[in-house]
This record gives structure tokens, sequence and C-alpha cells, in this order.
């Protein structure tokens, strides 16, 4: 239990981001499975505009500190190099 005020209220404020993070972490997790599903049929399509959500997605997660930067970039990183080897 906090003792002071200010401790009580950054209690409550780091509540609510652990939240708002979780819901965004479970969205982009939710986003990569979408596109892998895509990539392992074979779908090029599909799995290129999946790919385009999911990337769009990490830029706004690391852009609000929810992940590292260099986190995002990497995953976007394998995550095109899958699409690559998918064949046409």
């Amino acid at each position: 239990m906090p003792n002071t005020k200010s401790a009580e209220q950054r209690m409550r404020q780091s509540g609510r981001r652990h939240a708002h993070n979780r819901t965004i972490s479970s969205r982009l997790k939710t986003l990569e499975k979408r596109y892998e599903t895509f990539v392992a049929g074979g779908k090029r399509d599909d799995a290129r505009k999946a790919l385009s959500e999911v990337c769009s997605a990490l830029d706004k997660a690391a852009k609000t500190g929810v992940i590292h930067r260099g986190k995002a970039d990497r995953k976007k990183s394998r995550l095109t190099i899958h699409l690559a080897k998918v064949r046409a």
C-alpha cells in the first residue's frame, strides 16, 4: 500500500497504463498470428495487406512506448522476410 498521496496517484496511473499497454500488446499478437496464418496458407495478397497492418501497429506501439523501437524494427524485418519466402 502506498504511504503518500502522490504514491497513491502513481499507483492508479500505473494501473491504467498497464491495462492500456496490455490491450495494445494483445492486439499486436493477434495481428501477427493473422499474418502468419496467411503466410502459412500461401495467400500472398492477404499476407501483404496484413503485413502493412502489423507494421503500422508496431510503429504506433513503439511511438507510444509500449514496445521498444528496436523490437518493432526487428519484428517488421523478420515478418517481411517471411513474406518474401511465400510463393506467388
